[in-house]
């Protein structure tokens, strides 16, 4: 009602006024019909910008007025590049293979990887290293999750158990370890792809050479695959433990 009541009047400083609405789609539907309206003829020096994270809960006949731009996801490259200027910038110590672990945890939002970091900070004791990212976001060491895909690609299955029951007392999340073995099985893939592919970080180049000439490329597809597909049923599992063990078997 106020908006309504305002938009009439010419802005007393600059060309426009405008109008942020956020989450606009809580907007009631007899907003959306009084707002209607004016969005169909709005004044000269009105803008108007709608943002929202559900698009599909917004009428047809507002979004039909609207110009739409999607905001589309940071990729993790881009936030780590951005975070290690920021780290930099402000003297904090940083490690780059704990600052990528901040990336992709962000999930495709610089504002939750900044969030993430200063929460990382306070949690490392003033630095951003490796050891406290993981033991924040709840990640396991890479040495277990190396030591797993050596034995995938030796077919040891009693070494691969034994790693799985070492794993036991950081009490991990089984569904991330699924996660991480994912990731490194596909930088694998891409080593066998492209010989030139070093990977990142995460990984040592080493590492993904070995795995590379250890596994043939039709089973690293297959062991992808039942990774990811294992990940997805550990809720149908007994336990996540045994799902997790059925899935390395």
């Amino acid at each position: 009602r106020e908006l309504l009541e305002n938009v009439q009047y010419s802005p007393t400083r600059g060309r426009y006024k405008v109008y942020l609405i956020d989450e606009v789609h809580m907007l009631s539907t007899h907003s959306f019909n009084a707002l209607l309206k004016t969005l169909e003829e709005p004044p000269p020096h009105v803008k108007f910008l709608l943002a929202t994270t559900d698009p599909q809960k917004l009428p047809v006949t507002v979004l039909s007025r609207c110009l739409q731009f999607n905001l589309k996801r940071l990729p993790a490259a881009l936030i780590a590049e951005h975070l290690t200027k920021v780290l930099t910038a402000e003297k904090v110590a940083s490690e780059p293979a704990a600052v990528r672990l901040v990336a992709q945890a962000a999930d495709g939002s610089m504002r939750d990887a900044l969030s993430l970091t200063d929460q990382l900070i306070a949690f490392g004791g003033g630095k951003v290293d490796e050891a406290g990212a993981r033991g924040m976001l709840g990640t396991i060491d890479r040495d277990h999750v190396t030591k797993l895909a050596r034995a995938l690609a030796g077919g040891d299955a009693a070494k691969v158990l034994e790693t799985a029951r070492a794993l036991e007392e950081f009490s991990p999340d089984y569904g991330q370890v699924l996660d991480d073995l994912a990731s490194l099985l596909t930088r694998v893939a891409l080593r066998q792809l492209v010989a030139a592919y070093e990977g990142d970080e995460l990984f040592d180049p080493a590492l993904l050479a070995e795995l590379a000439a250890a596994i043939p490329a039709e089973d690293l597809q297959l062991f992808y695959q039942t990774a990811i597909l294992g990940r997805r049923d550990l809720a149908f599992a007994p336990d996540p433990r045994t799902g997790f063990e059925m899935t390395l078997v």
